[in-house]
């Protein structure tokens, strides 16, 4: 990557904007003579631009997953973890997984609005939503605009049942919508935490709330009687891997009901991405790190099979297992109760359908 992009990208988590994989063909910059590429470059802003949207439940029939529906009120996401494996959807927008999906941001501005008309739908049943799962909807975006906080409101008017994972401590914002929710035994909240280390976070997850500020969050969540989870994703082999006992271990001291993990996925352009981040800030590792990866998926970079994706297989996967279960069993995590199904109720001023017949 050339030094004015370096320069451009501080404070991001990908060292490039590589073209997506739908793409004919292939850019890069190249030095004409002319000093246009000693120029000062100017630093990568955030844009925003609607999305709109005619749906905002997405359902998946993923046997890895605890849910088949989800919610995201936007796409990219600004926290900027190299790692992250929704990058590749922004290839579908005709942009690059790389520094567009962490600057170039799409929002829904009607999600509360068209999650208010598909829960009235005559044959909407209900079932647990994954709120923020393909990116973050604490993201630092949804400071300004709400959306994340909009949706709360209507699923807590439906009391309908819904999750959460963030990296970020503005789910606190909404403490008071979430300890409702739970009163109704309506709401499960995860943070996920990748290191303990701040100095590796900042170049991880450069836009995240730092990895004490999460526990704290965990903390505050749990005091607050909001069911409360942790989850060490991703795993990364060598890099992070070390740091399992002690995670679950802050994880409960601050609270936590529980606790799982995910090895670090792959898929599409997150490889190159993610070897790129590796040659820049853990040179020495790098090798040593895909070559575990390459252990836990097959001799490849990534799998995508149902099954082992999200904790590959092989003699490395098995020992993050045993250890994953015996950290668990010592540190005697109490679970987190079960979501309640049965309150859900529809709009009472919504006029029904006509029929047809």
């Amino acid at each position: 990557m050339s030094k004015t992009l370096t320069e451009a990208a501080k404070g991001r988590g990908a060292l490039g904007n590589p073209d997506n994989r739908f793409e004919h063909h292939s850019r890069e910059s190249v030095d004409d003579g002319w000093d246009n590429l000693e120029q000062p470059p100017e630093r990568i802003r955030t844009t925003l631009t609607v999305d709109s949207a005619k749906t905002v439940i997405s359902y998946n029939r993923s046997p890895d997953v605890p849910f088949d529906r989800s919610i995201n009120p936007y796409r990219g996401c600004e926290h900027g973890c190299v790692y992250c494996f929704a990058r590749p959807t922004h290839a579908w927008l005709g942009l690059s997984p790389g520094l567009d999906f962490e600057s170039r941001l799409f929002y829904k501005p009607d999600a509360a609005a068209l999650l208010r008309t598909e829960l009235n739908k005559k044959n909407y049943r209900c079932a647990p939503i994954a709120l923020g799962i393909n990116t973050d909807a604490y993201q630092p975006v949804e400071r300004k605009l709400g959306l994340t906080r909009e949706l709360l409101k209507v699923l807590l008017e439906y009391r309908h049942p819904v999750t959460l994972v963030t990296k970020s401590a503005l789910v606190e914002r909404d403490l008071d919508l979430l300890t409702e929710l739970a009163d109704h035994g309506l709401i499960q909240v995860a943070l996920s935490i990748t290191t303990l280390e701040r100095s590796l976070s900042t170049r991880l997850e450069p836009r995240a709330a730092a990895p004490e500020r999460r526990l704290q969050t965990v903390a505050k969540l749990s005091a607050a009687g909001i069911p409360t989870s942790v989850m060490v994703a991703p795993l990364i082999p060598v890099l992070t891997d070390h740091e399992l006992e002690d995670i679950l271990s802050a994880a409960r001291q601050a609270g936590a009901g529980w606790a799982g993990y995910v090895l670090l996925r792959l898929p599409h352009e997150v490889k190159e991405l993610f070897k790129g981040w590796l040659s820049e800030h853990a040179p020495l590792k790098a090798e040593h790190i895909m070559k575990r990866i390459r252990d836990c998926r097959g001799g490849q970079e990534y799998q995508a099979e149902f099954g082992t994706r999200m904790r590959g297989e092989g003699v490395f996967a098995e020992l993050l297992k045993k250890r994953y279960r015996l950290a668990m069993k010592r540190l005697a995590f109490a679970g987190l109760p079960e979501l309640n199904t049965t309150a859900f109720r529809q709009a009472a001023d919504v006029k029904p359908q006509l029929s047809l017949f």
